[in-house]
């Protein structure tokens, strides 16, 4: 092809709304480039925004005259605060990021410093940085984080703010929003929890970003819905991996798992021997395959249509709540509150519910989704400082926060999966002088949460992916 589109013109590459236009050349040039086409309508080839790298390689190569008109940004020096001696494996996993063209997914167990890993990312990669993070608590966590290490603003999407600037951390769901309007002004984009990415809507963060440098950071990279190879391709393939048992007694505290089966009172055990009967009749009835792909969704479409199927359906929830939420467990839960009256402890629940239930028992601090961001760092704090001993909370602990203090956790109810079950321990494995972690998983005996618990002690057998991957909620 010829080096320009025409004699003496140029071509102009460009964003629009998370993706890149290039006008100039006609339907007839040809780049390789991929996901590159000729747009019809407007006239112009087009590619996702995450092609930036790609298609100005393209047109490099084929001497094409060009203005990018769609980088908005340019080197930036981070002002460092202090130094950082990276450890072993943070410099080898930060040696492999830059070997790969400063992309590339790490994989580190929880308490290893990511966070500490992508401080070091972007001071190598000296470009404006957009982080990515699940939730508010992980937002406000880096946020601290970023103001230790760099002498500038820090920017804040989500939870309340809307502040960009050269550094920003957002919520994954906040950037959604903002997406088109700024998808094109940072070099440099860090996905925490990156399992995550592959979501339906949360690819397109990573899709309508034209960043070149992309670094993924999680412990658990594998997903139930097989969709590794898509997180890899967006952030441009797994570059460096260390597993818990590499790290424990160096870097993570050494810990211990227990498992604590209760027995049900026999009113609990009545009621749940009659749901689950009822549950069951309807599946077997029904046809239902839970080891189908689409098991879920038939069981609920199928107790969607009859007086009979809800009424299964109620079984299925009243069977499940008896054997999460016990009587029994919270007299298990007070035994091990007791015996651990020097501790620092996190009682995790399934769901919102049992862990209000258990703070209004135990007069305890809960922390859930609901929790408003500057009550969440007023609970997180007291309970670093030793004001709160224990902490309840469902879900919203299960990634990334840093509560190095707690060396004790109590699994009052949880999922079959390997993911949360890591993610769990992994809150006291932080390692401190003297330092042993404990783990507790409360059982209702005699149950199908025995094989909720079977399901996640796959994680100490190895650490690979589930191999039975089921949807959520019919455990």
């Amino acid at each position: 092809m010829s080096a320009t589109p025409t004699e003496g013109a140029t071509a102009i590459l460009a964003y629009h709304r998370a993706t890149l236009t290039l006008k100039g050349l006609s339907p007839q040039h040809e780049l390789v480039c991929p996901e590159l086409k000729w747009d019809k309508r407007a006239l112009c080839w087009r590619a996702p925004a995450r092609r930036y790298r790609e298609l100005v390689t393209a047109l490099r190569q084929a001497g094409v005259n060009y203005r990018d008109e769609a980088r908005d940004y340019g080197p930036l020096p981070f002002q460092q605060r202090e130094a950082i001696t990276p450890r072993p494996y943070q410099a080898e996993a930060l040696a492999a990021w830059r070997e790969n063209g400063n992309q590339g997914v790490v994989v580190l167990p929880t308490g290893a410093g990511k966070t500490i890993l992508a401080v070091m990312a972007m001071a190598v990669a000296q470009r404006p940085t957009l982080i990515h993070v699940p939730t508010i608590d992980l937002l406000i966590q880096w946020h601290q984080v970023l103001e230790k290490f760099f002498n500038m603003p820090i920017g804040r999407l989500g939870g309340g703010y809307s502040e960009i600037e050269p550094i920003t951390v957002s919520t994954y769901d906040s950037m959604l929003i903002h997406l088109e309007r700024i998808g094109n002004r940072f070099g440099t984009i860090i996905f925490d929890e990156c399992h995550r990415l592959p979501g339906d809507q949360y690819q397109f963060l990573a899709i309508g970003s034209l960043a070149p440098f992309r670094l993924g950071l999680t412990a658990t990279p594998e997903r139930s819905d097989g969709r590794e190879e898509q997180l890899y391709d967006l952030c441009g393939g797994q570059v460096y991996r260390a597993y818990i048992h590499d790290l424990t007694g160096y870097t993570l505290a050494p810990y211990e798992v227990e498992t604590v089966e209760v027995e049900m009172d026999s009113d609990e055990r009545e009621a749940y021997e009659a749901a689950y009967t009822e549950y069951i009749s309807f599946l077997r009835g029904s046809g239902i395959d839970f080891r189908q792909p689409n098991g879920w969704a038939k069981f609920i479409w199928q107790a969607s249509k009859t007086p009979h199927g809800r009424a299964a359906l109620r079984a299925y929830q009243t069977q499940k709540k008896l054997s999460l939420a016990s009587h029994a467990k919270r007299a298990a839960l007070w035994a091990i509150l007791q015996r651990h009256v020097e501790d620092r402890i996190i009682v995790f629940t399934q769901d919102n519910e049992s862990a209000y239930d258990l703070g209004r028992l135990f007069v305890l601090p809960v922390l859930t989704h609901q929790t408003k961001p500057k009550e969440r760092v007023a609970f997180l704090d007291a309970f670093r400082s030793g004001r709160f001993r224990v902490l309840v909370t469902s879900k919203v602990l299960n990634e990334g926060v840093d509560v190095p203090e707690a060396n004790v956790a109590v699994v009052v109810s949880g999922s079959g999966s390997v993911r949360e079950h890591v993610q769990r321990l992994g809150r006291i494995l932080r390692a401190r002088p003297g330092k042993t972690a404990k783990l507790y998983e409360l059982i209702a005996k005699d149950t199908r949460e025995y094989f909720v618990n079977q399901r996640r002690k796959k994680h100490h057998a190895y650490q690979g992916p589930d191999p039975l991957p089921q949807p959520q909620g019919h455990d």
